[in-house]
């Protein structure tokens, strides 16, 4: 199927196909930018694209991947969600409340992936309904979130659960690898993974299912590509709105327990600013701001882009953090441009 809403039936056969390579054109740059900045960090720093540096980029942004996941339902449909960061941060928080009050793990996770759930369905639910901008709706869901952090709790709270526990400690073994220390001397080391890891590329695959083989799918990136013709065509408008915002909170539930997976605790701050991560990560990997058009893969491609940006930083100290800020700004506004520029052509022929 197509993954861009055609809005107009009318184009020839030619334009269709090469609207849809104008689509994949962009998740394409961002794959020879990846390449290109992973070539560059490889060429400065001693070991960056070493295999466990490159597991590590999905390691160290696993709870980034599904907010992202989730962000790409919602721009799909010509929607954005602001409170994801802080969804995540109280998904955390609840967490570690709840397991310090003696609650199994199992029934916290569903409590955190329930509470995220529910919220999301909330806030779609007044967009849709009430046709509130979804900026708005989602920036009071963000204060709404965040107080409810602080609420509970004005600092981290630790994790001692033992499931939670052997999750942030585990290690998947991969395979074996050769690496060169900076005495030029190589040996032998074991690459792994963690458990976060696979269950956010789980949910990708998920995802890439849901979005290209189901009807719910279908609808989504026609909601995105066109609101009134979706409403023409008599699919489920208001129906769509709430599932992906409902998604979005589900995703975001799931990241704040991956959050709490890697650092054993709950922390009412935490994932301030991963929304505007997570919309970089979406725009980067080629999903339209506009709606309609975008693929899930790109979109965690765009969260290995920030990741290698942000493994400049950990591999040369002196680095400014201003300076990694300046390039995902860059990045975020060239992709923009990118694309305009494809979908002003793709309208001329």
């Amino acid at each position: 199927m197509s993954t861009t809403a055609d809005t107009h039936p009318g184009r020839k056969p030619l334009s269709r196909v090469l609207g849809r390579l104008g689509g994949y054109s962009q998740v394409a740059t961002t794959v020879v930018l990846l390449a290109i900045m992973l070539t560059v960090g490889a060429t400065l720093y001693q070991n960056f694209t070493s295999p466990q540096a490159l597991v590590d980029l999905l390691g160290k942004n696993a709870f980034l991947i599904p907010l992202a996941v989730g962000m790409t339902f919602v721009i799909l449909s010509g929607g954005i969600d602001l409170s994801v960061g802080a969804v995540m941060a109280l998904g955390s928080v609840i967490a570690a409340t709840l397991l310090q009050q003696g609650w199994s793990a199992p029934a916290v996770i569903i409590a955190v992936l329930l509470t995220g759930t529910v919220l999301g369905t909330l806030v779609g639910t007044v967009i849709s309904k009430f046709e509130i901008q979804p900026f708005i709706a989602t920036l009071a869901a963000m204060f709404l979130a965040r107080g409810l952090c602080l609420v509970i709790t004005d600092r981290s709270i630790t994790i001692k659960d033992t499931l939670f526990r052997k999750v942030n400690l585990a290690h998947l073994n991969l395979f074996e690898a050769q690496v060169t220390n900076v005495r030029g001397r190589t040996r032998t080391v074991d690459v792994y993974t963690t458990p976060s890891v696979l269950i956010a590329l789980g949910l990708v695959l998920v995802a890439f299912a849901v979005l290209h083989y189901t009807h719910f799918g279908r609808t989504v990136y026609a909601v995105g590509g066109s609101e009134p013709s979706a409403s023409l065509m008599g699919l489920a408008v208001d129906r769509t709105k709430v599932m992906v915002y409902a998604i979005s909170g589900f995703c975001a539930g799931l990241s704040g327990l991956l959050f709490s997976f890697y650092t054993a605790s709950g922390d009412p701050v935490a994932g301030i600013g991963y929304e505007l991560n997570a919309i970089a990560a979406v725009v980067i990997g080629g999903t339209l701001l506009s709606g309609g058009a975008g693929y899930v893969f790109g979109s965690v491609l765009g969260v290995l882009t920030l990741g290698t940006i942000y493994a400049y930083k950990e591999f040369d100290g002196n680095l400014n953090t201003g300076w990694t800020r300046i390039l995902i700004g860059g990045l975020v506004l060239f992709f923009i441009v990118l694309q305009r520029v494809i979908a002003s052509r793709r309208w001329a022929r």
